[in-house]
């Protein structure tokens, strides 16, 4: 039923056997550069994504590009069971009311409206990539680290306003090729936008946390997150390993023990468009 939670890997299904083209036609080429520019991309820039690799590009830019539509179950269920994960509650919830604004989309709109808003120019990637968050057993006890700082007494922020921007990055750095020599190493696409996206929500929760960061600081967070995805791609993603080797140490049970989370794989993330600068909207 309806309560069923969803996995990344059937949501990434649903989207890959769903007509996109309406989506598909509002993606944009990769950014264009001009003259001298132009040159100096070609000779010392970034390669270009492997040709095989095009297609799985082309569905994350269109899962940017599609919007959170209410009478599609397949939506409501990855709304829901994001929900579900970040709140551990065990009953869905009423598609309107004041918990959306407990999860940070903001305004006092009613129910999805405020998603619907709040996920404008990243589409159903954003939501795609806090599935995939939330989904993994190996990244769910960050989440909630994070979710738990978004609730601060004077350090909160709107979670999911915060991963939007995010997936706006993740987004950008697709596009303007800042991802293409790790996405030809791995042979894949949508796994390094989802792990670049835990990676800077990771940075983004350090720098938060520790330098004790408010709402204040949230566009002065967001331009630093900004450098890194786009400069630093493969060091951000190398503290994220770093960071989950360790918590995989200190948690003394077994993977096993963690039950019905077990089934689902790896960190993988749909990469959404990033327009005009990264600020909360």
């Amino acid at each position: 039923g309806d309560a069923a939670l969803i996995s990344f890997h059937e949501a990434l299904q649903h989207f890959q056997t769903s007509d996109l083209s309406e989506c598909r036609k509002k993606v944009q080429a990769t950014v264009r550069r001009q003259g001298l520019a132009a040159l100096l991309h070609f000779l010392f820039g970034p390669p270009r994504l492997q040709p095989q690799l095009q297609e799985e590009r082309e569905l994350a830019l269109a899962m940017a590009h599609c919007g959170l539509d209410d009478t599609e179950r397949v939506h409501m269920r990855i709304l829901q069971t994001i929900y579900r994960k970040l709140t551990r509650s065990h009953l869905g919830c009423p598609r309107y009311g004041a918990h959306w604004e407990e999860l940070g989309f903001q305004g006092r709109a009613e129910g999805e409206r405020l998603a619907k808003r709040s996920c404008t120019g990243t589409g159903m990637l954003a939501l795609m990539q806090l599935l995939s968050f939330v989904m993994d057993a190996r990244t769910l006890p960050l989440a909630l680290e994070i979710f738990k700082l978004s609730q601060h007494e004077t350090q909160n922020f709107p979670f999911c306003l915060m991963s939007v921007n995010i997936t706006r990055l993740v987004i950008q750095a697709l596009r303007e090729e800042c991802l293409s020599r790790e996405c030809n190493r791995r042979h894949q696409v949508i796994a390094v936008l989802n792990d670049l996206y835990v990676a800077a929500f990771l940075q983004l929760f350090r720098l938060w946390k520790w330098q004790h960061k408010t709402i204040a600081d949230s566009s002065f967070v967001l331009q630093e997150l900004e450098f890194s995805t786009k400069k630093k791609p493969k060091q951000l993603l190398k503290a994220l390993e770093a960071y989950m080797n360790q918590s995989l140490q200190h948690q003394s049970l077994p993977a096993a023990s963690v039950g019905e989370e077990i089934a689902f794989t790896g960190i993988c993330d749909p990469r959404v468009e990033l327009e005009g600068e990264a600020r909360l909207i």
